[in-house]
Formats: structure tokens, sequence, C-alpha cells
């Protein structure tokens, strides 16, 4: 399904509306209040910068002190009443901003500051709880794509339409108040035409100590090291984030030479690369959580910033240019693209790990663990406020600031990905399979989302396990020949997808003892095990006789069955087709077309090696 075919669905469109008028009517009363408090008062200079820096923080320890116990609220009672009281109470906060607005009360705008970053602490963890349980697993990544990218469209329009809104000479406070009031309710109306979606732990006792539920909902996170490390990558992206856009608007003007509609059209660029790479990633990932290209989007978020660094790293010989008199300068298209792809990878970075998170926490306790992320990225924006003010202060220029947060970009993901190096591992699955095939699937649907299953696959390549692994959406251990287990490269991703070598009896009867004990093992722990029964690669393209191992393994536990197919793979480089030693020959094209087949779920106390061979030779049918 295309992902922009949800929001014709009411699942998705209306909390997909919601969110994004969450997040525009938030930046929209935010710029308006900058404009009003900063240009409009006349308040003396030191003023100005105290609001400013008190701002941010306002804004930011409603996440600190209340998200661990919006995390219980939204796992103990149904979400949608939950999100439609969320927006009433952003319907009386804007009503009270535009009294402020009138009055020309910064002590009373800041304090609804602190309101609407109550408001976003309770919303966030309904806002990424609610996808798993309104989209099917294969609609996940591309539902998070819109939603990153509804997000960061909807913050720049805010931002804009706020600021021009109490710009208007003479008018400003009223425009802004019936801007914000008027999107606020449409909001509301609707937050109500969302379905309604069950609490998932409604037994929940409720904990009002925020102290010890925050420390419990970061335990949630470290219960599952991908999950943990997952968060630990999205809060660092709020960290490098923090650090750039802080200082977009002194580096516009300084170092760009430009004007506030510079400062804009580079909002722009970097806030339509993001939503492209967020949409890019249900394409690039075929459907399904593809933490692949996290390293891709951590590895074009270090080069982009490193080309901005040296595109421009001295002040500016002109000021004051215009957007349009920026971009026809010379080398500025430059910048430009730079901070448009900068954008564009970033999204490639964010969305996949949102997604995984969303995939591997447990759906009774996920709003609790989005409630603790939303704790570490807090402490992640103030470390990149107290980080960009300190480099600063100690005599940095800003474009070196950028440079040494691009360095860092590099080393902590590179930690990130040592820790976990299933991020690594499946990069090079992604990339290898990209490389070389367009994969079809079908009825991969029949693979269960949790529980132990054995699949069972006619083995043709060298890189039938890589396309399993990349088309699956749940991690697969495979059982495999000891020496294809080894092959350079690919036995890096074997290792780290936990893989089982094994050998026949006869060549190392101890090996294939301990593989059938790892086998037994992983599906008493519910996980998914993909054999190739035949026992090695196909000589001539058929399927040899399955090989009673399978029945070996079934014996002693009878999980459930699952065929799967391969088609299109003989004609490959990677067979053994025109090689008698097995040698892989040239490639005739590249991005061949394969297919990936999927069969009914058969009772593994009731299944033969002979009958589990018929089925997946009638999936895989004529074609090899």
């Amino acid at each position: 399904m295309n992902q922009f075919k949800l929001l014709a669905t009411r699942r998705f469109a209306p909390f997909f509306a919601t969110q994004a008028l969450s997040a525009f009517n938030d930046n929209a009363f935010r710029q308006a209040t900058i404009v009003l408090v900063a240009f409009q008062l006349g308040l003396p200079d030191a003023q100005v910068s105290f609001y400013s820096n008190l701002a941010p923080a306002l804004f930011i320890l409603p996440f600190f002190l209340f998200s661990a116990s919006a995390g219980q609220l939204a796992e103990k009672f149904e979400k949608q009443k939950l999100i439609r009281l969320v927006k009433l109470f952003e319907v009386g906060a804007m009503c009270l901003a535009a009294y402020g607005f009138f009055i020309a009360s910064p002590a009373l705008l800041l304090t609804v500051l602190f309101l609407m970053g109550l408001h976003s602490t309770v919303f966030g963890p309904i806002k990424y709880a609610i996808l798993p349980e309104v989209l099917r697993p294969e609609e996940l990544v591309g539902g998070n794509g819109l939603v990153e990218m509804g997000t960061s469209i909807a913050i720049l329009v805010g931002m804009i339409g706020g600021g021009y809104a109490m710009a208007v000479a003479g008018h400003g406070p009223m425009f802004a108040s019936l801007l914000v009031i008027g999107v606020a309710l449409i909001g509301f109306a609707s937050a109500c035409a969302i379905p309604r979606v069950p609490a998932t732990a409604p037994q929940l006792e409720f904990n009002w100590n925020a102290f010890t539920e925050s420390a419990r909902a970061i335990r949630l996170i470290a219960k599952k090291r991908a999950v943990f490390n997952s968060v630990l990558g999205i809060s660092w992206f709020w960290f490098f984030g923090g650090v750039v856009t802080a200082q977009l608007p002194n580096y516009t003007k300084l170092y760009l030479g430009g004007d506030a509609s510079v400062e804009i059209l580079v909002l722009t660029l970097f806030s339509v690369g993001v939503g492209a790479g967020s949409l890019l990633c249900e394409k690039l990932s075929g459907h399904k959580v593809e933490i692949g290209l996290v390293p891709l989007g951590a590895f074009g978020m270090t080069l982009f910033s490193l080309l901005l660094y040296f595109a421009q790293h001295e002040p500016a010989a002109q000021r004051g240019l215009d957007w349009l008199a920026f971009l026809h300068a010379a080398g500025h298209w430059r910048i430009a693209l730079d901070l448009l792809l900068l954008g564009l990878f970033a999204g490639f970075f964010i969305v996949p790990l949102f997604a995984l998170v969303q995939s591997r926490s447990e759906r009774q306790e996920l709003s609790r663990v989005i409630a603790g992320n939303n704790i570490i990225n807090a402490i992640f924006l103030v470390a990149a406020a107290v980080f960009g003010l300190g480099l600063l202060k100690a005599g940095l220029s800003i474009p070196q600031l950028f440079l040494i947060t691009a360095l860092l970009n590099a080393a902590v993901t590179l930690w990130i990905f040592l820790l976990v190096p299933e991020f690594l591992m499946r990069f090079v699955d992604w990339l290898l399979i990209s490389l070389f095939y367009r994969v079809r699937t079908e009825g991969l649907e029949r693979i269960p989302d949790e529980g132990a299953a054995l699949l069972v696959c006619n083995h043709v390549s060298y890189m039938d396990a890589l396309i399993i692994m990349g088309s699956v959406r749940r991690p697969v251990r495979f059982v495999m020949y000891y020496k294809i287990f080894r092959i350079p490269v690919l036995s890096f991703v074997f290792r780290t997808a936990k893989a089982i070598p094994i050998a026949g009896a006869k060549e190392d009867a101890a090996l294939l003892a301990r593989a059938l004990d790892q086998i037994d093992h992983a599906l008493a722990e519910g996980e998914l095990v993909c054999v190739f029964p035949e026992g090695g690669l196909s000589s001539d393209g058929d399927i040899a006789p399955f090989r009673p191992g399978v029945e070996r393994i079934l014996a002693r536990r009878p999980v459930p069955v699952i065929p799967l197919a391969l088609r299109g793979l003989w004609a490959s480089m990677w067979s053994r087709r025109d090689s008698k030693l097995g040698r892989a020959r040239l490639p005739r094209r590249f991005r061949a077309r394969i297919e990936l087949m999927t069969g009914n779920i058969v009772d593994g106390a009731a299944i033969s090696a002979a009958d589990l061979e018929q089925r997946v030779r009638a999936l895989r049918g004529s074609e090899a």
C-alpha cells in the first residue's frame, strides 16, 4: 500500500491532521511571542536576552516533570479520549495566549509556553504509541514517515505564519490570536474524528512519584538493547538538531549575509529535506522497519555538515541579502543543496529509529517507553544548549561549532553501531540486496509478528539468507552450512544476525549436535528460525530432496512451520550455474527481479520433510 493512501483512511488521517496542527500551533504561538517580545514591546536588550534564554527552559521543563506520568496515562486510558482532552487543554491555553497578546504581558506568555510544553509532554507518548495500534506492520515505516514529514513542514509553516501574523502593523495581536485559537479549534475537531483505540494496560497501577516512575520508564527502555540504543540515537538526533537550529539566525545574518527571508529559506530547505527523507524511507525500506537506513542517514548528516562548513566558514562580505539575491550569489547554490541534503539524510536517520522502538517494544509498555524516550531527549536538548553556548563563549565561531558537531556525529554514531552491530549489519544487507536485486514478496503477512516458528526454504544462491533477512520484518536466526557462514563480509552479517553454523554428521558431528541444541533453544525463546533442508546450494537449479534434519528439529520442538520459496535466483551471479567449482560468475545485469513467496502455516507436529519439499516446490513453480 502506498503510504499516501493512509491519508484517505479514517484510522490515520484524523490523527495525522491532529498532530500536524499541534506542531503548527506550538510554533506559531512561540514565533508570535518572539516577534512581540523581541521587536514590538521596546524592551531593553538585557531583558529580551533574559526572556529568550528562559523560554526554552520553560518549554522543556514539563518533559522532566511529567513525561513519566504522561506515559502511564497513555497506557491506562483510551487514547482517543486522552487526545480530545489534550486538544481541549490546547484551546484553553491559546485563549490565555490571546489575552497575553492583547495585554502585552511577557510573564503571562511565558506561562502559556510552559503550558504548551505540558501539552506536548502529554501528547508525545500517545502520538507515537498510537501508530502501531492503528497501522499494520508493513505500514509502520510509511506512517512514521508521513508523521515526521507532516511535523517538519508544520513546524516551518507555523513559525512563518505566527511571525507574519504578529508582524501585521496595528493588528498583530488580533491576527495572531485568531490564528492560534482557530487552529486549536480545528485540531480539537480533528481529534474528535480519531477512531477509538483501547487502553493497552487498563489494569496499570498509577505511580504518582514522578522521579521513581521516570526511573522505571528508563528501565523499560533498557530491557532491550536495540530499543535503548535506538532511543540514544533519537536523542542524539535532537542534540545535533538543537545545536544546529539554535545558531541558524546568527549564522544566516553573519556568515550567509542574509536577512529574515534567508533564515526562512534555510529553515525551509532543511524542513523539506527532512520531509522528503522521511517519505523516502518507506520506498527504500520496502514497507518494513529497515534500520539499515540509519547508518546511511548518519553518514549523510556528517558529510553534508562538513560540506556546509567548507562552503562558508568566513564572515559574509555582503550583508542584507534577500532570499532571491542569496540564491543568485556565487557558490550559494552549494549551501542550499547542503542544507537540503542534510535534512534528507536526517530523515533517513530518525524515521527507522522511531519505527524500531515502536515495533520492538511491548505494546502494553510502549507509551511509557516513549515517555522515557522524551525524558532522555529533553536531557540531550539541554546538553545541546549548554554545549553550544559553552563553545561560543570559548571563542569558537558558529561554523567551527558546526564542524565539531559534525565530527561528534561521526564518533557518536560509530559508537552506537559498535554497541549494536545489528544497525551496521542491516545496512550491509540492505546495500547488497538493493544493489543486486529488485525483490517482490508475496504472503509475508502470514509470518506471525511474535512467537516461535520454523521457516523452510529452497537454497539457490549464497545470497538466499540475506534476501530473506532483508524481506522479513522480524529478526531471523538462520541455520546455514558452516563454509557459507565463514564467507568474508557475509560472515559479519551472519554472525551479527546470530546465524547458526551447521555441518553434516560425517563432517563434524559435534558441530551438528551443537547446532541442533542452538536451534531448539532459539525456538524455545520464541524466535524465528530459518533452515534450508536441501543441505546445500542447488547444483542444477532444481530443488533437491529435503533431508531429515528438519524432522529432527520438529521432533524436539513441534513449532508452526512456514514454507518459503525463492524464484529467479538460479540465473544470478551468486548461484552455481555455469560454474562447476561454485565460483560466482560475472553478473549479466544488476537489479535483477526475484521473488520470495510465502506459504500457509502448517502444524510442525504433523509434517514430514517430503511434505514440506512438495509445498516449497509448489510455491516456487517452474521458475528457478
